[in-house]
């Protein structure tokens, strides 16, 4: 009987500051309930140890899966997993929904309150990569970024990651910070991102 132990799950850098994470990584938004019921505190626990333990080190969440209650359940985690091998992803940037979709923030005060809140939840004292969830194109990139990077340099976050960003707003965002990780969809359906975003990145 083959031992399972044995599967090594290979390491990957992201980007070209230093960040190394398991290739396979747990998308935690699902625990708290989005396209199905949220599991108990015990049972996402179990299945987040369960992850860690057969190699996978790389743990995304975001400020607003569950309303808040993801960030915490992840925390609770982590209490039992040794936070150095651990790469902790959240997110901020929807601050909720209306009657015409998304409510997308990205004022530098805005940055700071949501990663302050996600540092408590979470109870940790830095997160190793911090993503805009969503572009607030009534904010100029570099605004955002800006205060990306004074917790950067304030040790509260490590990395700066985007998601759904247009190839001038990943242009603009480095030309403040290094970039470390794109957020998008990039699968056998949409391939989109092969025309400008790929040969950017590369």
């Amino acid at each position: 009987m083959a031992d399972d132990n044995k599967l090594q799950i290979p390491r990957v850098k992201l980007g070209i500051q230093g960040l190394e994470v398991s290739k396979l990584g747990y998308g935690c938004m699902g625990l708290t309930g989005v396209y199905n019921s949220p599991v108990s505190d015990e049972e996402g626990i179990s299945l987040i140890k369960y992850a860690f333990s057969k190699g996978i080190t790389f743990f995304d969440t975001a400020d607003m899966y569950g309303a808040h209650s993801n960030e915490i359940l992840v925390g609770k985690a982590l209490k039992q997993l040794p936070r150095e091998k651990v790469q902790l992803a959240t997110k901020f940037g929807i601050a909720g929904m209306g009657n015409s979709g998304m409510i997308v923030k990205g004022t530098p005060e805005y940055v700071r309150s949501c990663c302050e809140g996600s540092l408590k939840r979470l109870d940790v004292d830095y997160i190793d990569l911090y993503y805009q969830h969503r572009i607030d194109t009534s904010v100029p990139i570099e605004d955002t970024m800006g205060e990306l990077k004074k917790l950067v340099e304030e040790g509260k976050i490590k990395y700066i990651g985007l998601s759904e960003a247009s190839p001038d707003t990943i242009r603009r965002a480095h030309a403040v910070h290094p970039i470390t990780a794109l957020q998008m969809e990039w699968s056998l359906w949409t391939r989109d991102i092969e025309e400008e975003i790929v040969p950017l990145w590369n």
